[in-house]
């Protein structure tokens, strides 16, 4: 038997994963050329940078659990609402699932056989997959989302970082910037190409909003900066 390998069971963590990864570049490359364009210490920026790595990873963690819990308990009402139906009505619940197949070709007979073959293994799997659009690969699994998003914010706010410490105030405006629309441009393109879109556009995106992000936020610095 053949197995074929589909971007659709891949769709939440990669999902958790490019955003995490994504806000966290840009938002602590921001932070820190706002500081940096302020005139701030060498210091100062480093420790705004490894605020807005810890802060943001907890907030992305935080965030995506609670929205991925939410839809988790929704599916677990549905799934409960559909239990009770199939108890009080199994007759009809069949001839529901068989509608369905017949809406997608089916003629009625065989629909209608396809349903009570499915429902005979399992009903509630069925329905479930069918009428409601929950499935295994695709269910909210909100503790795997939430360390994912805090993890790869980290990630990507480490560049920055990283290229702070080790660079001199004077390059450390430029240095960031460079790197970071660089880092953007890769990750764009990179989640496009695994989600089956074009890489060019994709990393296109990415860029411009992070170079005007960027500059907004280096203008914002400049801007009070002079005025404190």
């Amino acid at each position: 038997m053949q197995t074929e390998r589909h971007r659709t069971n891949r769709v939440g963590w990669l999902r958790a994963a490019v955003l995490g990864a994504n806000d966290g570049l840009l938002s602590t490359a921001s932070l820190i050329l706002g500081v940096a364009s302020a005139h701030g210490a060498h210091a100062s920026i480093l420790v705004a940078g490894l605020a807005g790595l810890v802060a943001g990873s907890m907030s992305m963690a935080a965030g995506e659990y609670v929205s991925v819990h939410s839809q988790a308990d929704t599916e677990r009402a549905d799934l409960e609402r559909e239990k009770a139906e199939q108890a009080a009505d199994p007759i009809g619940e069949r001839q529901e699932l068989a509608d369905i197949y017949v809406e997608r070709g089916l003629d009625a007979t065989l629909a209608m056989e396809v349903a009570t073959q499915l429902m005979a293994r399992d009903a509630l799997a069925a329905h479930a997959r069918d009428e409601l659009g929950v499935t295994d690969a695709l269910s909210a699994k909100p503790v795997q989302a939430a360390l994912t998003s805090a993890a790869s914010f980290a990630i990507g706010a480490a560049v920055p970082l990283a290229i702070s410490w080790l660079l001199p105030g004077s390059v450390l405006v430029y240095a960031v910037a460079t790197v970071s629309l660089v880092c953007l441009a890769i990750l764009g393109g990179l989640a496009a190409q695994v989600g089956g879109a074009p890489v060019l556009p994709g990393a296109g995106r990415v860029m411009f909003w992070g170079a005007l992000a960027m500059a907004v936020t280096a203008g914002v610095g400049a801007l009070f900066g002079t005025q404190v």
